[in-house]
């Protein structure tokens, strides 16, 4: 089975091209400040390198935030379009999972952190047992940047975040770390492809400051 994954939650878009469990090519691009979009290219590059053809494609999983709205719609936008013209299933996967699964860390528990902005961050409770599993135990939440020590001391956690101000140990999402996380895409099964969309954590910069500039919410559409 050819797996296409990407993830695109963080300032950095990452893609991985898997033949079964096996990493077959891999590839990372940076998605702030570029002057064209990068992603869709390493996409093609990481095809190229594996040798396998879009149509060979057997699934597509996308990372599912949350992270950088801007980036995230651009990881959804290219996992929807190839898996609806190859005609496969699209699976999604939490990317703070694919950050911790990542991340080759040790037996133990660990605080996910992605920088949520305005003061904030997203934070996730995970702990990686003895048995190789990676067991998500709290759902994703936003909390003041401020506690995210205070909270991980509270479960007896390190955290990990692509900034080094919000972690101890800095990795970003892979989307590699698929290979070690089959049983979660079974277990969830594939999304629907017409009305799934990323978890954004929260509204967009731009719409924050319409609202607030206009004084209403922006209409839907």
């Amino acid at each position: 089975m050819i797996t296409l994954a990407l993830d695109a939650s963080t300032y950095v878009g990452d893609v991985a091209i898997l033949d079964g469990t096996r990493v077959i090519a891999e590839e990372s691009v940076a998605m702030k400040g570029a002057e064209h979009e990068r992603l869709m290219p390493a996409v093609a590059a990481s095809l190229a390198r594996a040798e396998i053809d879009v149509d060979d494609i057997s699934r597509v999983v996308c990372g599912a935030g949350p992270g950088s709205f801007t980036s995230l719609r651009i990881a959804a936008a290219i996992a929807k379009g190839i898996a609806s013209g190859v005609g496969v299933p699209l699976f999604s996967m939490p990317s703070m999972l694919l950050m911790i699964g990542g991340a080759s860390l040790s037996i133990g528990k660990y605080l996910g952190v992605m920088d949520a902005l305005r003061g904030d961050a997203y934070v996730g409770l995970f702990e990686l047992t003895s048995a190789g599993e990676t067991i998500q135990c709290e759902r994703t939440r936003i909390v003041p940047a401020a506690d995210v020590d205070e909270l991980a001391a509270e479960h007896g956690a390190r955290t990990v975040s692509p900034s080094r101000a919000l972690g101890s140990i800095a990795a970003n999402p892979r989307a590699a770390a698929v290979s070690i996380l089959e049983n979660r895409l079974i277990e969830n099964g594939p999304v629907d492809l017409a009305a799934w969309e990323p978890e954004y954590g929260r509204l967009a910069e731009a719409q924050v400051r319409w609202e607030a500039t206009h004084g209403k919410p922006l209409a839907a559409g």
